[in-house]
């Protein structure tokens, strides 16, 4: 017979297996608590939200700052450049009260506000190419698993087929194809046009990953015992989809989406490095890694600041995708 100090063990024990999680809480509430527990991902989460903020509303930080990123402050203020080198003449790349983060070499343009406004471009093309691609990746993954047979098969040799492509090589070589065929070579290619053709060419090849993942998820979950059940009482495939199979895949969803978003963000980033991707006068990370290569005997300090900004961006999503991870699936560790 269980006496009552016993009994009193065995109730602490249950709430403390569940992080002291009192019961009756849904599960999106448990995974809230868990994740404020974890100062990790509520530092990564702020970081993330913070660039997020400066992209929307960079437009607002240039009307208080008092610049923008196109003029050419050094150019039209002939005491800021120096006539034979062109590099800012104070030190730190020109940096003072006026100019934060200094001026651009030869141009003298506001690096501040070529970062500002990099960053918007960058997370703009980014977070499309990760909506279409997280959207195509659930479909297709949730399709081939669900459905199996030739519809498996087919989606499956699919998948194979595209991740079999290089695809920073294919980046570089079908960028100036896709303009190219929509564009005349004697105009000037559109910036709406090249955004555009960047988000195309990012979610073309950048959603496979995703469905196959999905898809062997899906091919587990559709053997359990609530999908039959629901198929037992005559629930239609879209309802079963709807109902039980997509809230099952939510941790393999945004853990997966927020290791996507700073990849397409770098590749863009690479991609305007390489000149096939933003090109003058639009700001942007990959476009400032160009210029910087350039100036960074003489002036190391304009790729300081983007390249700062790039590797806190990217550390801090990858662990939020941790910390998000671990909060929706307790049971993994680090």
């Amino acid at each position: 017979m269980t006496s009552p100090s016993q009994t009193g063990v065995v109730e602490k024990a249950a709430p403390a297996a569940e992080g002291g999680a009192p019961p009756g809480l849904a599960p999106r509430q448990l995974m809230w608590r868990r994740f404020r527990r974890d100062r990790t991902g509520m530092v990564s989460a702020g970081v993330v939200l913070f660039f997020f903020l400066v992209a929307l509303l960079a437009p607002l930080i240039s009307t208080l700052y008092g610049k923008d990123p196109y003029t050419t402050y050094g150019l039209d203020r002939p005491e800021l450049l120096d006539p034979l080198t062109g590099y800012p003449m104070k030190p730190n790349g020109g940096i003072d009260g006026e100019f934060w983060f200094g001026i651009e070499p030869k141009l003298g343009r506001d690096v501040l506000m070529q970062l500002v406004y990099g960053i918007r471009t960058s997370l703009l093309i980014g977070l499309a190419a990760t909506v279409l691609s997280t959207v195509t990746g659930i479909v297709i993954g949730v399709v081939a698993g669900y459905m199996g047979g030739r519809t498996d098969y087919f989606l499956g040799r699919l998948i194979d087929l595209l991740l079999s492509f290089p695809q920073q090589l294919f980046f570089v070589a079908f960028m100036p194809v896709v303009t190219a065929l929509f564009v005349s070579p004697q105009k000037e290619t559109p910036t709406y046009f090249r955004v555009t053709a960047l988000v195309l060419v990012l979610w073309l090849l950048g959603w496979m990953q995703l469905a196959r993942l999905l898809r062997g998820q899906v091919l587990s979950l559709r053997e359990r015992e609530f999908v039959e059940a629901a198929k037992v009482t005559g629930a239609s495939p879209w309802r079963i989809v709807r109902k039980e199979l997509l809230p099952n895949l939510g941790t393999p969803i945004l853990v997966q989406v927020t290791l996507m978003l700073p990849n397409f963000v770098t590749t863009e980033a690479a991609l305007s490095f390489l000149g096939v991707g933003m090109v003058e006068p639009t700001p942007d990370w990959g476009r400032m890694f160009a210029k910087g290569a350039n100036f960074y005997e003489g002036d190391i300090t304009y790729m300081f600041f983007p390249g700062i900004a790039m590797v806190v961006f990217v550390v801090a999503f990858n662990l939020l995708g941790d910390s998000v991870r671990d909060a929706m699936d307790p049971k993994t560790t680090r």
